[in-house]
């Protein structure tokens, strides 16, 4: 017994807008009342992964299987749930949009195949309500659409006054803190406000943009809220296909070096430049979450999914072309090939899938996909934006930053492990002549300037989004993401140092400077993350071949293009110096910067 309904709602907002809102399922979900559920995922013989799912509705206990769902963003989305427990067999979600200029419409199909008339008497209520809570959460919508709010849908929570106060309190605990920023509040309001679906997995970067604030702020008032109890922090492995987290630990050294993903059926590593993140939830004490699915297979729960579509075996089908120029990653649901796609724009190429293999043919038909599956299987095709690790605060990146070093000297690896790093700029200081300032002045007041220039080159470190991995002599051993951040740096110091001697009535303080950008390797040592290797090796080397007030500069480093940028403003000289350890002379570039 087959029971359905349309229903066509028309949006005051461009379809875009419209679709950020009906595609957004785990959101919708939770708004609409729908009961949280657990999943999970069974392999097959032909290499797919199955996805099973239960929950309760009232007095019905509910099972079914989630096939994937299809979709193309912009256009539509189709989702099936395909039951064996409860009065309903199958229930299919058809969702169409329409581009009305400023103006757009979505059409949503609602259809259930039913056991028994317990069934059709079920459905028949679901679909009635449905049509009411629709209207009502658009309408909710297009108000903070039209008010430009960032949240869609805001939170039914009411904290106990007690929990509140708690929460109170802790905020007032943060704002002794240098990485507080003024943020506190507004952290607090995030939590108590919204969605748990936006509570799982709490992001810095992407919160960050939604603040409009600057990224390392709210990363720092991350680490601290964490430190004062308002936060969680964990350490997530994702799986590099579907990015979904398969494994965490609260500390580095509990991390697994390998993962197995049950959902693309692969194995895979933990790797800290791309697939480890820091990832935070409420505290407990300050909002409960509960953690469980609204949805699991839509488009909202990947949004850097832009296409994805099942295939039958020798079936073919031409979807709407609907990318922006960019960077794509074309693949398959399942365990197999992917490929890397740079679109300029025109005509899109055809794509074939074998089995595991996936590979791109001549040009499509103008505004189409075209895709085929030449194999013996179904397969279910992804087109998905290789922009998805922007919003991903990386081990890498984290532990470059200096607040995580104060804050977490605890986050150390299991004795032993090596965990490699890509693309880490690090900077060597050195004073220049410190044994002559110390016969000087004496030992307690030269002590006393080079405590004082430590703390100096810490905060102009960390303001430019480094840490100082450790003191060395008299200079210390910094690390920063990119290189940029690094130059501007040891720029401000050097332009800082006659203020500093001036302000200490001294002339003593003269620091060399060497900066450099390769690969690492992330250590434990003397119970602190540290790094090891070549690159480290040189940046020290380098900073020896510099005088005082100077920067000395790799190769490697200055082609960074935001260096080149920065060098332009400055009188740079290049040279070749030779390397100890190395057989050749290598060439480098030297400036002084102007006070």
């Amino acid at each position: 017994m087959q029971v359905s309904r349309q229903y066509r709602f028309e949006f005051d907002h461009p379809v875009e807008r419209l679709w950020a809102v009906v595609s957004d399922t785990p959101r919708w979900g939770e708004a609409s009342g729908f009961p949280r559920y657990q999943v999970r995922e069974e392999l097959q013989p032909d290499g797919t992964v199955k996805v099973f799912g239960e929950t309760r509705i009232g007095r019905y206990q509910l099972a079914w299987e989630e096939p994937s769902a299809d979709w193309v963003a912009g256009h539509w989305f189709r989702q099936r749930r395909l039951f064996s427990r409860g009065p309903i067999a199958e229930m299919t979600t058809s969702t169409v949009l329409e581009d009305l200029g400023a103006r757009s419409a979505v059409e949503i199909e609602l259809c259930f195949d039913c056991n028994s008339l317990l069934g059709s008497m079920l459905a028949k209520r679901l679909l009635n309500a449905y049509a009411d809570k629709a209207r009502e959460l658009l309408d909710v919508a297009s108000q903070l659409i039209s008010a430009e709010q960032p949240t869609l849908f805001a939170s039914h929570y009411q904290p106990p006054p007690e929990q509140l106060e708690r929460a109170r309190r802790l905020v007032e605990s943060l704002r002794d803190s240098p990485y507080e920023h003024g943020l506190g509040a507004t952290l607090l309001e995030y939590i108590n406000e919204n969605q748990e679906v936006d509570l799982w997995s709490m992001r810095p970067l992407a919160i960050a943009r939604r603040w409009r604030r600057d990224a390392q702020d709210v990363i720092e008032l991350f680490l601290q809220s964490v430190r004062a109890g308002l936060l969680e922090s964990r350490w997530d492995i994702l799986c590099p296909r579907c990015r979904v987290s398969k494994s965490s630990a609260g500390n580095m050294s509990e991390l697994p070096r390998g993962v197995h993903c049950d959902a693309c059926n692969i194995d895979f590593e933990s790797d800290f430049a791309s697939n480890v993140e820091l990832s935070f939830s409420p505290s407990p004490a300050v909002r409960p979450v509960e953690y469980g699915f609204f949805c699991r297979s839509g488009p909202g729960v990947t949004p850097h999914i832009r296409t994805q579509c099942t295939l039958p075996p020798g079936e073919s089908r031409s979807l709407p072309l609907a990318l922006a120029p960019g960077e794509y990653r074309v693949r398959t649901l399942e365990a197999g090939d992917e490929v890397a796609l740079d679109w300029r724009g025109g005509a899109f190429p055809r794509i074939r899938v074998a089995g595991e293999a996936v590979t791109l043919g001549d040009a499509a038909a103008d505004g189409e996909i075209a895709i085929h599956n030449a194999g013996d299987v179904p397969r279910t095709l992804v087109i998905e934006d290789r922009g998805w690790l922007e919003d991903v605060l990386t081990a890498a990146r984290v532990t470059t930053l200096q607040a995580f070093r104060d804050l977490f000297s605890d986050q150390v690896l299991r004795p032993g492990d090596e965990v490699g790093i890509r693309n880490i700029t690090f900077m060597f200081t050195d004073l220049e002549g410190s044994s002559a300032m110390f016969a000087a002045i004496g030992d307690a007041e030269a002590y006393h300037l080079v405590r004082e220039h430590f703390a100096l080159l810490g905060d102009i470190v960390r303001r430019h989004r480094g840490n100082i991995v450790k003191t060395v002599g008299d200079g210390v051993h910094a690390a920063f993401l990119t290189p940029d951040d690094a130059l501007r740096a040891a720029i401000e110091i050097q332009r800082t140092m006659p203020d500093f001697n001036r302000r200490h009535a001294h002339d003593d303080i003269a620091i060399r400077i060497g900066l450099h950008s390769g690969s690492s390797i992330s250590v434990t040592l003397n119970d602190r993350l540290d790094y090891y290797g070549d690159a480290v090796n040189l940046t020290a080397r380098l900073e020896s071949q510099g005088k005082a007030g100077q920067i000395t500069m790799s190769a490697d480093f200055v082609a960074d293009p935001a260096v080149s940028a920065i060098l332009a403003e400055h009188e740079a000289q290049q040279i070749e110096v030779a390397i100890k350890g190395l057989a050749e002379p290598i060439a480098v570039t030297q400036i002084r910067p102007a006070a």
